[in-house]
């Protein structure tokens, strides 16, 4: 039994993916078919496609009255807030649970989503200054000096004395070097 030459081999390889492509085709149309049946209008939201759509439909189930809000599909989907406060420090996290097929359904939605919509570009643009810039005050001004917030409350002292975070910087940075003139910051 002779090898088959590189032509015929390559020729055999091209003809097994051609004939490969044409079964993901038309699966992806039965898949497209049964998901407009089953909930119209859900593959013509942006960056949705059959098997996105087909994995958050399985995940939701037979009875998606279940799904009583849409904090419930979130829980399901894994993208909930999860309460992970330990003492006086309150704080969340992401569900680490939920269905992970449905969780990278969302995560290849919104990834098509920041390449081909302008819509979620600009919200994420919006979004992720926002939190540069809260990074980056946590960072510049201590917790201490921070204004009342849910990370750092502040107690009734500093509410009594008058501390703001103008009149905070101020004593800190040394701005202020008579009495007076810390007593007149701090009410500002």
């Amino acid at each position: 039994m002779t090898a088959p030459s590189p032509a015929t081999a390559t020729g055999l390889l091209a003809r097994r993916i051609q004939h490969l492509t044409e079964e993901i085709d038309d699966l992806n149309e039965r898949i497209a078919e049964a998901v407009e049946v089953s909930t119209p209008g859900l593959l013509d939201v942006r960056g949705v496609g059959p098997d996105s759509a087909a994995a958050l439909l399985i995940s939701a189930g037979d009875n998606p009255e279940r799904l009583a809000s849409e904090a419930s599909f979130a829980a399901l989907c894994g993208t909930s807030p999860v309460e992970a406060s330990s003492g006086k420090t309150q704080r969340r996290r992401l569900n680490r649970g939920g269905d992970r097929q449905a969780n990278a359904a969302l995560y290849r939605i919104v990834l098509s989503r920041l390449r081909w919509d302008d819509r979620s570009r600009d919200y994420l643009r919006r979004r992720l200054k926002r939190y540069v810039a809260r990074e980056i005050y946590r960072l510049i001004v201590p917790r201490a000096l921070r204004p009342a917030s849910q990370d750092a409350p502040r107690t009734p002292v500093d509410i009594h004395r008058g501390i703001n975070l103008r009149a905070a910087v101020a004593r800190v940075l040394g701005f202020c070097t008579q009495p007076n003139e810390r007593a007149a910051t701090a009410h500002n």
